[in-house]
């Protein structure tokens, strides 16, 4: 079979919740409160099913037919936007999403966003990320084109304000809905999807678990050059849990994880332990349990890199990840034990020879910033 070279790529589009901004972890809850106000409950089921990346009117219309609400889907809207907009602020950047696009800017990439959300929800959502707004050449919103994604209207519009021809975009996105729209247009897609999104696999030129694997070379852009002894410096990431057998154990209220899908791959950073007052180096492998009934579910082994004596199972754990190495293979994600010696030895010899260098360094200050609302189960 030959495969079809990738055209050179002049500009890049970005789909925004859960491709640059984990928003749903900000605002998990605000559905299921509101419902409570009209003595309605949540399903889980049935949310976690629904399709992502609709426009703000379809999943609204929606959401009133599923719970029989007594509103419109513009009163629905109207009452719930707000209880949105109090949690928008705490919404983090997705794992490489600031690195990808501090790069594309300083490389003189034009890029643009386009999104189902409104463009005044969006403006509103990119204000608490520094520098966000100043880097788009162009910003859209579903309500500034005919139709949004599936339709191709958002991205033909993108690339026409931008001067490139669809032929040389590329669409980075997270939903079927975005990856079809991209297709319409003729752009090139790379899809960054969670677990629930799996069929963005058979539509997208090419598919990977985050933003940290992606490769500019690969489309005729400027390639990174800040990885450090086969090594990446990355904004720091907050967990805990219950430590026990070599897994840490993080469950939430709501039995979810409280990483999105796209922290994923073979990290390192420092593990504080409750009962040792000692801080350890550590090796983090984190991928999906494929065997797990929980799409959630996320298998996160520790290794520590030296001080493996010290007796700590069945510990509090608190972890800051501050590098990245690579992505997992899948028979990795299935079971760790497949992790080689010597292969989890050069992992361990990356953390030691570069945890201490600057750009790694984070004084090891583990204060969670998105963590202060979990519970972690009492796991046996």
């Amino acid at each position: 079979m030959t495969m079809r070279s990738k055209p050179k790529i002049l500009a890049v589009i970005f789909d925004l919740d859960g491709t640059l901004l984990d928003t749903e972890r900000a605002t998990r809850g605000v559905l299921k409160e509101f419902l409570a106000k009209y003595g309605k409950v949540l399903d889980k089921e049935k949310e976690k099913n629904k399709t992502l990346g609709k426009t703000l009117k379809e999943s609204s219309a929606d959401i009133v037919k599923d719970y029989d609400l007594p509103l419109t889907p513009d009163q629905y809207i109207k009452e719930i936007i707000p209880m949105y907009q109090e949690k928008w602020m705490y919404a983090k950047p997705l794992p490489g999403a600031n690195r990808l696009m501090k790069h594309l800017h300083d490389h003189g990439v034009p890029f643009a966003l386009a999104s189902n959300s409104s463009r005044e929800c969006i403006d509103l959502k990119i204000s608490y990320q520094e520098g966000w707004k100043e880097r788009f050449s162009v910003i859209l919103g579903s309500d500034q084109v005919k139709e949004g994604k599936p339709s191709s209207d958002l991205f033909e519009e993108a690339a026409k304000r931008m001067g490139v021809d669809a032929a040389h975009c590329l669409v980075v996105e997270d939903s079927l809905i975005g990856v079809k729209a991209a297709n319409a247009a003729k752009m090139e897609v790379v899809a960054v999807p969670p677990r629930s999104e799996a069929g963005c696999s058979s539509l997208a030129n090419t598919v990977l678990h985050s933003l940290l694997e992606f490769q500019p070379e690969l489309w005729g852009l400027p390639p990174f050059e800040d990885w450090i002894d086969n090594a990446l410096p990355i904004e720091p990431i907050y967990l805990s849990g219950l430590y026990l057998n070599g897994f840490l154990h993080e469950v939430t209220e709501d039995g979810e994880s409280a990483l999105p899908d796209q922290v994923f791959g073979v990290f390192f950073g420092c593990a504080e332990v409750e009962m040792t007052n000692r801080t350890f180096k550590v090796v983090v492998c984190i991928g999906r349990d494929q065997c797990s009934c929980n799409d959630h579910q996320k298998l996160i082994k520790i290794y520590i890199v030296d001080g493996a004596n010290v007796r700590m199972s069945n510990q509090q754990m608190k972890l800051e990840l501050l590098g990245y190495t690579k992505s997992m293979v899948s028979k990795e994600t299935t079971r760790f034990d497949a992790v080689s010696t010597r292969t989890l030895e050069e992992y361990k010899s990356i953390a030691r020879r570069t945890m201490d260098l600057p750009m790694f360094r984070q004084d090891y200050i583990l204060e969670a910033s998105y963590v202060e609302d979990m519970v972690v189960s009492n796991i046996d």
